[in-house]
């Protein structure tokens, strides 16, 4: 895969691979990890896509200076100058959690326009789950901004997150899952100007309920597939029947025995919804 360096008009830089040839389609990880969270599609993908994997800040090989202000507005308007000069002003874009969430607002606040959006296992307009073990992440990372604090935390980091995690999230077990923790956390270690950006985009990202996105619903006309996982429990499936309800051009569909993970549960499932929707 090529990789390739998207410069935003305020110098924040977006890292971005892409394989294969045809129609545009985006693809948008989750949050603490990268493109790789895709890698057990990409080649079914690239036969019929090009195929656009974006690090997203504060990611892989992505911006991660604190001079930013790291808020939706802020992510919104990056991946939608991203998705304008790295596939076209009207790609099919598709997101799992963080990037779905992320993706979502953008096409909200009209600032993204793709000819049809994939939104997998994310929150929608509801509040974070375990809320309790959330916040006490939040707290941690937000230390992550005190002077002196910064590059211990950093260290910390990927002994917390560490590769058993991936196998965890998945419901399959799929042993690749650690490769992809491993590689997400590769370079943190160490890293003060990564710890005090995530300090900044904890403080500004919010936790709560998102009655802005569940009123802008109705006015999302394009066509929306919904690709849920039947066994996330960060993600319950009656969270994607509300948002079917209020989406005008909307469908659901459920990949059995898929957990957090659903790209390495089941890449067969996955790669096939996409191209039956995008295609």
């Amino acid at each position: 895969m090529k990789l390739r360096l998207y410069h935003h008009a305020d110098g924040a830089r977006v890292a971005y691979r892409e394989t294969g040839t045809g129609p545009p389609l985006v693809l948008l990880h989750s949050l603490g990890l990268s493109h790789r969270e895709w890698e057990p599609v990409v080649e079914a993908l690239s036969a019929r896509f090009r195929v656009v994997l974006p690090d997203l800040p504060l990611h892989g090989d992505s911006e991660d200076r604190p001079r930013h202000p790291y808020t939706p507005e802020w992510f919104a308007s990056v991946l939608s100058g991203f998705c304008a000069e790295a596939a076209g002003p009207h790609p099919c874009v598709a997101g799992h959690d963080f990037g779905a969430e992320l993706a979502l607002l953008a096409v909200a606040a009209g600032q993204l326009s793709p000819t049809r959006l994939v939104v997998m296992p994310c929150r929608l307009h509801r509040r974070e789950r375990f809320s309790r073990r959330r916040g006490a992440w939040r707290v941690a990372v937000r230390l992550g901004g005190l002077p002196g604090l910064d590059r211990t935390l950093s260290h910390l980091a990927p002994l917390v997150f560490r590769p058993e995690l991936g196998e965890r999230l998945s419901v399959a077990r799929n042993p690749a899952a650690r490769d992809l923790v491993r590689h997400a956390f590769a370079d943190v270690g160490g890293n003060a100007n990564r710890a005090r950006a995530w300090a900044k985009f904890v403080a500004r990202w919010p936790a709560r309920d998102q009655r802005d996105l569940l009123d802008a619903y109705r006015q999302i006309t394009l066509p929306v597939l919904l690709l849920w996982a039947d066994e996330d429990p960060l993600h319950p499936m009656e969270w994607a029947e509300e948002a079917l309800d209020l989406l005008p051009d909307a469908q659901l569909r459920t990949l059995a025995r898929t957990g957090f993970l659903i790209a390495y549960d089941d890449p067969v499932g996955v790669a096939r919804e996409l191209i039956a929707f995008c295609g």
